[in-house]
């Protein structure tokens, strides 16, 4: 899987990998230069007497050490615009798959998902940052190398290539076996982290049972477990060096036995020369970096990569959005729109059904629902149908603690029912109860969700509807800077409504986001949402009124769910009656007259 990964995200910048290719061919002709520059000298020059053109092609050497560093200089600038993109790729992979996985298990990932997104990705960075260099240094220096020892006399490749093709055989070879050590071995180190960790938390409860010689046992059966793997990786490391010997040591006393043969046979002394300097000053080095580069950076960034490619959300995803229908969230659950952070996520697990469209008119549809939040634990949701049509006004209702906000959350995407099916004929945005407002300008607040730039007059528009104008005045206008710490939880609130009301998704879905405005505002931010143009609300309840105002009112009790308009679950619906205050209902339940927009 990491390998078409790999493809696909090199495939996506041919333009800064052929960067490093041509940079990488401008940095080998000083390799090509080397050998060839000396034989020459050694030649023409020193040996026939002729001092002035030795030195003039050891100038030569010298132009091509800085025509090469010069190469080197620009190779670095192109890599590590690869090296950013990798790494800004594995950091919205970690994000997106903890946010999902946390949204799945309906609770946070921990301190593994923290590793990953610092420890782990700078380890990925580092790694193929190396890995790069590496690799391509030995390909460009290799090739150089043997094109200049084929060019200076080709009897020369008889004795240079066969322990060069044989020490490289033998680093394959061990390839898979260490990448396989290095990844047991920090498995093993992570077990071993876990268990000293899990016995430190409980060390008073482990005392108190007198389990103090089991404690020393699993933990020491963990020691032991890491030294074991500790010990295999270093046997296999040492075939690094058996490779280096064969393959960039070997060739040199080779070289040296076969002069004799090499001169009979036409090869000049300096072409000697120039062959002993293409493999203690270019092979050797270059492929020491690659195999313990390889061998050793290269195993771990496998094995890390690995591991954050596992931890990602369970569909591919490059930050962008792959499915129109995936419900949104933005930061601190906000509401979120396409290509922007925070954005669209399908839910975690979903089946199929879950990006089928439902019927004709109906914007969103609940086939036989259910959803526990654990194997073991009660069903929050029973076998729930549901739909709602186009432009229809719902209001959730019931006690705290009943399952409204769960049911929101499957509305929009962000945890996979346990059975049954979730239709959407859109992406929703979700507003819940903690609105998130960010430091920076009022305007870029209220335009975050909108994926292209917004105008004054729509700003205003979506400001008036919900109510917040007079706060957006006090606050200084459009271009005012905010500090949310200055704000109250309520200000934060209408702001966020006006956000989500100019952005484009028609579904809207409030998760108790009005429960710190006063009834008479709660009142015009719902009808500002219920009569936007196709607008489509469901409000999860905590005031009479709001499900008062509603077109229809779905009532859960924890056991099934009822639902109809306000005034038909008064009359047949006993727990309706005492959720909304029964004998004061006329009262309670009179809808807060709407302030009009101004």
């Amino acid at each position: 899987m990491l390998v078409p990964a790999g493809l696909r995200f090199l495939r996506r910048r041919r333009r800064t990998v052929a960067a490093v290719a041509g940079w990488s061919a401008v940095e080998a002709l000083q390799t090509f230069l080397l050998g060839h520059a000396l034989a020459r000298a050694v030649d023409r020059g020193f040996l026939a007497d002729r001092p002035g053109v030795g030195l003039a092609w050891l100038a030569v050497a010298a132009v091509g050490v800085a025509v090469g560093a010069f190469g080197t200089l620009r190779v670095y600038g192109a890599v590590a615009r690869l090296t950013e993109d990798l790494r800004d790729t594995l950091v919205r992979r970690v994000v997106t798959g903890a946010l999902e996985h946390a949204a799945a298990r309906a609770r946070a990932e921990g301190p593994a998902a923290v590793s990953r997104l610092t420890h782990q990705v700078e380890i990925a960075r580092d790694g193929f940052a190396g890995l790069v260099m590496v690799t391509r240094s030995f390909v460009v220096t290799a090739a150089a190398a043997l094109l200049g020892l084929l060019t200076l006399a080709p009897p020369l490749l008889l004795v240079v290539l066969p322990p060069l093709a044989a020490g490289l055989a033998v680093f394959g070879w061990s390839l898979r076996p260490l990448s396989r050590c290095q990844r047991d071995f920090l498995a093993a180190d992570e077990a071993l982290a876990a268990g000293l960790g899990a016995v430190v938390d409980g060390l008073r409860d482990v005392v108190a049972c007198g389990g103090e010689r089991r404690a020393r046992d699993a933990v020491r059966a963990r020691v032991d477990a890491e030294a074991a793997a500790a010990a295999a990786l270093a046997r296999w490391g040492t075939t690094r060096d058996v490779a280096v010997g064969i393959g960039g040591r070997l060739p040199v006393p080779a070289l040296l036995l076969a002069a004799p043969w090499l001169l009979a046979h036409g090869v000049t002394a300096g072409a000697l020369v120039g062959a002993l300097a293409y493999l203690t000053q270019a092979l050797l080095p270059a492929l020491q970096s690659l195999v313990f580069g390889l061998g050793g950076t290269g195993a771990r960034l496998t094995v890390v990569a690995g591991r954050l490619y596992a931890a990602g959300p369970p569909r591919a995803s490059d930050g962008r959005d792959e499915d129109g229908d995936d419900a949104a969230r933005a930061p601190a659950g906000d509401a979120a729109g396409p290509d922007r952070p925070g954005g669209a996520a399908t839910a975690p697990g979903a089946p199929a059904g879950d990006r089928r469209r439902p019927a004709a008119g109906v914007v969103l549809e609940l086939r036989r629902v259910s959803f526990r939040y654990g194997p073991r634990s009660d069903a929050v949701i029973r076998g729930l149908d549901l739909a709602v049509r186009d432009g229809e006004h719902l209001a959730v209702v019931g006690p705290s603690g009943i399952g409204k906000s769960t049911l929101a959350s499957l509305a929009a995407g962000l945890v996979a029912p346990g059975a049954g099916e979730v239709r959407r004929a859109g992406r929703p945005v979700l507003l819940p109860q903690e609105a998130y407002v960010f430091g920076g300008s009022l305007r870029d607040n209220l335009a975050y969700l909108c994926p292209s730039p917004v105008r004054d007059a729509e700003l205003h528009y979506s400001v008036h509807a919900v109510g917040a104008a007079p706060l957006v005045a006090g606050l200084g206008g459009l271009d005012a800077l905010l500090r949310p710490a200055d704000l109250s939880a309520g200000e934060r609130q209408l702001l966020a409504l006006a956000r989500a009301h100019l952005a484009p998704p028609r579904l809207a879905l409030l998760d108790e986001a009005t429960c710190h405005l006063d009834p008479a505002a709660e009142a015009v931010a719902e009808h500002a949402f219920a009569r936007r143009p196709g607008g489509t609300l469901v409000v999860v309840a905590h005031r009479v009124a709001s499900a008062a105002r509603a077109d229809r009112v779905l009532v859960l009790d924890g056991r099934s769910a009822l639902e109809g308009t306000h005034d038909e679950l008064l009359e047949r619906s006993a727990f309706y009656r005492e959720l909304t205050g029964a004998g004061d209902a006329a009262a309670a339940l009179r809808p807060v007259p709407t302030r009009p927009a101004t």
